[in-house]
């Protein structure tokens, strides 16, 4: 069982050779023993019950998609009817939602089964899952490293076998950093293509709720059930969902772009190296790889985070212990909103909420946020210019391995620098997708991304599968 992929796995179940509870109870047991702090909540109960229903429909001979059956885990920054919703902070500790996320509804009617919520970054707000209420998620290639963030219980429960799809989120590349991290695969849809309704907003306009998993084609399976247009959120624009076709045998007539300057100054060698790697595999795939020199590097991360941590600041005033979150004891109102944000939000949040303050508040406005506004628009045409020239571009998801646990997380600056070259496509709204590529001399994973032009989900997956195939045949 262990050994199938989820689609593989869901065809086992209608052929018989499993049933939905066996499968779903196995996985259970595992995601129970929790090694690597990757489940903040386990569902058994629910699990199994919604287990038995899918069996029965099933049985029935009930048209469910090609991943009825399988087991996925839920990133806790997505919400789900009577499963707490934490956002792995002190503030929602005991938050359990009254309506799933459009997300959740649609792996439902797949006839998937949730069975427990997954470890993240504070209110998803890091890069390592070191800022988590619940504790630090362990990388399972080496438990003293960190899992990345801040999706890291997604990736650490799919790399140990806990899980073998998920649901994360990703705002300046929390989905596709613990990827690389970790060895799995991840896509972040482009802008629009998934609802975002019942994920708890960090900063809205570059939110983004996208699959992962072991391998690309569960990924792509998984990206069509929850992709579609949904009534609920005025930003989902996507007309249909996305529909995946056999994937071609080669590459030709492709022509990617490779970032030069992305792989000079603040990379690991051997990060450099598997990104080159992989350029030469995508040319013996049939594809041209050009290089060039990305324009906008070096204003992608502060246009990011001035942006990100502005609506940061925004969304972040819902939590204040009356309308959500835990409340502390107090004697007027005044004083109940200062403690209970000072006593329940942890440090990370904190300081976005006072640098999105700060760039929003009078006299610093046109200075900061609204340069961070033209300087996005500057980066979104500069895109749009480069998709004239390529149809793809390749470039590493982090410019590091997974690093030690507790190296980095009291140096801001180097923590934010993980996001350089995955955030710009989260300011153009851009689909992108994290493959495993190589290891490190130490059996650390490198990952590599693929960024594409708006709703090019299929040329993307076509290019990850041929590139899937392709390191299979070699190894």
């Amino acid at each position: 069982m262990f050994e199938l992929s989820a689609l593989q796995l869901s065809q086992a179940i209608r052929e018989g050779k499993f049933s939905v509870r066996e499968v779903v109870s196995a996985y259970l047991d595992r995601a129970e023993k929790n090694e690597h702090n990757a489940f903040i909540s386990i569902a058994r109960e629910q699990a199994l019950a919604r287990a038995d229903e899918v069996q029965a429909k099933v049985d029935a001979g009930k048209n469910l998609s090609e991943l009825a059956g399988v087991p996925i885990g839920i990133k806790d920054n997505i919400s789900t009817v009577n499963i707490t919703t934490t956002c792995a902070s002190e503030m929602l500790k005991n938050y359990i939602p009254i309506f799933n996320a459009t997300v959740i509804e649609k792996v439902e009617n797949a006839g998937m089964v949730v069975i427990g919520k997954l470890n993240l970054d504070e209110f998803a707000m890091g890069s390592s899952c070191e800022t988590s209420a619940f504790g630090v998620v362990k990388n399972p290639h080496d438990t003293s490293r960190v899992a990345g963030g801040s999706s890291g219980g997604c990736a650490a429960a799919i790399a140990a076998g806990e899980v073998l799809l998920a649901l994360g989120t990703d705002t300046g590349g929390s989905i596709r950093q613990p990827c690389s991290f970790c060895g799995v695969t991840g896509i972040k849809p482009t802008y629009g293509a998934v609802s975002r309704y019942g994920g708890v907003a960090v900063a809205s306009s570059l939110d983004q709720i996208g699959p992962m998993g072991r391998d690309i084609d569960d990924c792509a399976a998984l990206l069509s059930i929850i992709s579609g247009p949904d009534s609920r959120d005025s930003t989902c624009v996507i007309d249909e969902p996305f529909v995946f076709s056999t994937p071609s045998n080669n590459l030709n007539g492709i022509k990617i772009g490779l970032p030069t300057n992305y792989l000079t100054d603040g990379i690991d060698q051997s990060v450099a190296d598997a990104v080159h790697s992989a350029a030469q595999g995508f040319k013996i795939a049939g594809a041209t790889v050009e290089e060039f020199d990305i324009p906008f590097l070096d204003y992608a991360i502060d246009t990011y985070y001035t942006i990100a941590c502005a609506e940061t600041s925004s969304n972040m005033s819902r939590f204040d212990g009356l309308k959500y979150g835990s409340h502390a004891n107090a004697d007027n109102l005044s004083e109940l909103y200062r403690k209970s944000r000072s006593q329940n939000f942890g440090k990370e949040i904190k300081q976005r909420i006072m640098l999105g303050s700060f760039v929003l508040s009078s006299g610093n406005y046109d200075k900061y946020y609204k340069r961070a506004l033209q300087a996005r628009e500057i980066i979104k045409e500069a895109y749009e210019k480069l998709f004239k020239q390529f149809d793809l571009i390749l470039s590493p998801v982090s410019p590091t391995v997974a690093y030690k646990i507790g190296g980095n997380i009291n140096d801001p600056m180097a923590m934010y620098m993980d996001d350089k070259y995955s955030c710009s496509a989260n300011l153009a709204g851009l689909p992108a997708v994290a493959l495993p590529c190589e290891v490190d001399n130490d059996g650390l994973p490198i990952g590599i991304q693929l960024i594409g032009q708006a709703f090019s989900e299929p040329k993307l997956v076509n290019a990850a599968q041929v590139y899937k195939s392709l390191t299979e045949v070699q190894s």
